[in-house]
């Protein structure tokens, strides 16, 4: 195994154990719930526009380069980035859906 792999491993562990008293609590009541909701959604749409962000600007940056090094590939990058651009973009719209969802839904 890689060293990445297994920080990674450890990492997510910690979160578990971390985040496993959540679930053992009692709800208080539902604006309690209702706070939570959107305190997560708006954690959840930074990271999926930042990091969505990230991944489109190193596609755009390495498209650029690779048009740059061989400019008789244009029209397969393009197409390449393109497609690359949607799903990222894609994921970041997910996680919109997902918050609306965890937002709007009726508390129990």
């Amino acid at each position: 195994m890689s060293k990445r792999t297994i920080v990674m491993t450890v990492l997510l562990v910690a979160a578990g154990a971390f985040f496993a008293p959540a679930y053992a609590q009692e709800v208080a009541n539902k604006t309690e719930v209702a706070k939570w909701s959107i305190i997560t959604a708006g954690f959840a749409l930074a990271f999926a526009a930042g990091l969505g962000a990230l991944g489109q600007g190193r596609a755009i940056g390495s498209a650029v380069e690779a048009i740059a090094r061989n400019p008789g590939a244009v029209g397969d990058i393009r197409g390449a980035l393109l497609l690359g651009l949607v799903l990222i973009e894609s994921l970041s719209i997910y996680v919109l859906l997902i918050s609306l969802i965890l937002f709007f839904l009726p508390r129990f």
